[in-house]
C-alpha cells in the first residue's frame, strides 16, 4: 500500500481527533447503505414488472414505512421481497438516524466542519507567523502579534491548550515536517519556537530551517548554554526570556525613564509612534545612495536611528550622511505608522515626496 499524499497527511492533521473523522466515516457508511437499499429495492420492483418511476416510489414508501398501499398488486414473490425490503430499510433508516444524532449531540460533526474551515483559512494565509508551543511564552507572543494585526498559526501537541483558541491552529509535533507544512511554513514570514524543552525546540528549529532556509526563526532558550546550540541548529536568534526579563528589571532600576519610554514605544498600542525596520532590496530604490541623499527626516518626518549592514552585519547608530546604503541593508526608523509606510514606499521607488 502506497504512502498517503502530502495533502492527505496535512488534511489529517487539520481535521482534528479520530472521533471527528470516525463520525464522518460512519455518516458516509450510513448514507451509502441507505442508497444501496434504495437501488436494490428499485431494481427488485422493476424485475417484478413495475415501471421505473413506480418502482422508485414503491421502494421509498416501503423503506420509509409511511403505510401507503402498493402501487401494483403483489404476488407471493413480491410480498416476500417487500418484507425483506422493509426489514432492511427500517434497520438502515434507524442506523442513519442514530449516527446523525450521535454526530450532532456529541459535537463530532461540528468539530470536523470547524477543522475543515480552519484548513481553508490556513491555506489562504500569507506572511503569517507560526508559533510553536502555546505555553506562557507562546501565549504572550501570540497575543502581541494578534494585537498588532499579524495573522498567527499556533502549533501544539496538547489539544487542551488549543481549545477555545480563536487563531488557526494545528495539533501535532512541531518537529514534524508534515505539521509545519500544515501550518503553512512555505508561506510564513517568521516562526516563533517556544516548546517545553530545549531538545524539542532544537528539533523543531532544525526541521523548520530545512524546510525554509530563508525563514526568520526565533527560538526560546531555557538555558544560556542552549542559545549557541539553537543558533547552530538554524535559529535566526535564540532568546532566553529569563535573561531578558532580568535585564529589563535592571534597566528600570538604573534608567527608569529610558526603559519606560522604550517599553511604551514597543508595546503601548495607544502611542502613535513606533520603532520599525525597513529592509532594502538587492537593487533599485535607495540602494547605492547615501544617507544624506535620501534625507529621511526632511522628506517624511521619521527619524533614522541606525543602519544595519547586510547579512546580519553590525549596526551603525546615527549613521553619518556619507553612509552608503548597500543591497540588503536594514534601516531602523522611528516614526508614526504613516511615516514608516511612506518610508517603505520611498525606499522601493527611489524618491521621496513631501
Amino acid at each position: 500500500m502506497g504512502r498517503p499524499s502530502g495533502s492527505s497527511r496535512r488534511r489529517a492533521l487539520l481535521l482534528g481527533s479520530d472521533s471527528g473523522r470516525d463520525a464522518l466515516r460512519r455518516i458516509a457508511v450510513a448514507l451509502t447503505a441507505l442508497a444501496a437499499v434504495t437501488v436494490v429495492g428499485t431494481l427488485g420492483y422493476v424485475v417484478l414488472g413495475f415501471p421505473l418511476l413506480d418502482a422508485v416510489y414503491q421502494t421509498v414508501t416501503t423503506v420509509a414505512t409511511v403505510g401507503f398501499r402498493e402501487v401494483h398488486p403483489l404476488g407471493p414473490g413480491g410480498q416476500v421481497f417487500t418484507i425483506v425490503l422493509v426489514l432492511l430499510g427500517v434497520g438502515t433508516v434507524l442506523y442513519n438516524l442514530g449516527v446523525l444524532v450521535e454526530a450532532v449531540t456529541e459535537g463530532h460533526l461540528r468539530e470536523h466542519l470547524r477543522r475543515r474551515r480552519m484548513e481553508r483559512d490556513i491555506a489562504r494565509l500569507r506572511d503569517h507567523v507560526i508559533v510553536c508551543g502555546f505555553g506562557r511564552v507562546g501565549r504572550s507572543a501570540t497575543r502581541y502579534l494578534h494585537d498588532r494585526g499579524h495573522r498567527v498559526v499556533v502549533v501544539d501537541t496538547d489539544e487542551t491548550r488549543l481549545a477555545g483558541l480563536t487563531e488557526p491552529s494545528v495539533h501535532g509535533d512541531a518537529a514534524s515536517d508534515d505539521v509545519l507544512r500544515a501550518a503553512g511554513i512555505q508561506r510564513a514570514r517568521a516562526l516563533v519556537c517556544a516548546l517545553d524543552s530545549d531538545a524539542d525546540t532544537t528539533y523543531a528549529t532544525l526541521s523548520a530551517r530545512a524546510l525554509r532556509p530563508d525563514l526568520v526563526i526565533i527560538s526560546r532558550a531555557r538555558t544560556l548554554e542552549s542559545k549557541e546550540k539553537l543558533v547552530l541548529a538554524g535559529a535566526t536568534r535564540a532568546v532566553n526570556p529569563q535573561l531578558i526579563g532580568g535585564r529589563r528589571m535592571a534597566s528600570f532600576a538604573l534608567h527608569a525613564d529610558v526603559a519606560e519610554f522604550l517599553d511604551e514605544v514597543m508595546h503601548d498600542d495607544d502611542l502613535d509612534v513606533r520603532i520599525e525596520q525597513v529592509r532594502l532590496g538587492d537593487a533599485g530604490g535607495w540602494v547605492g545612495r547615501t544617507v544624506g541623499e535620501v534625507d529621511v527626516h526632511g522628506a517624511c518626518g521619521g527619524q533614522l536611528l541606525a543602519v544595519r549592514r547586510p547579512q546580519k552585519g553590525p549596526f551603525l547608530p546615527a549613521p553619518p550622511p556619507s553612509t552608503v546604503l548597500e543591497p540588503g541593508s536594514t534601516l531602523i526608523v522611528f516614526g508614526t505608522p504613516d511615516q514608516v509606510e511612506r518610508l517603505r514606499e520611498a525606499a522601493v521607488a527611489g524618491a521621496l515626496t513631501g
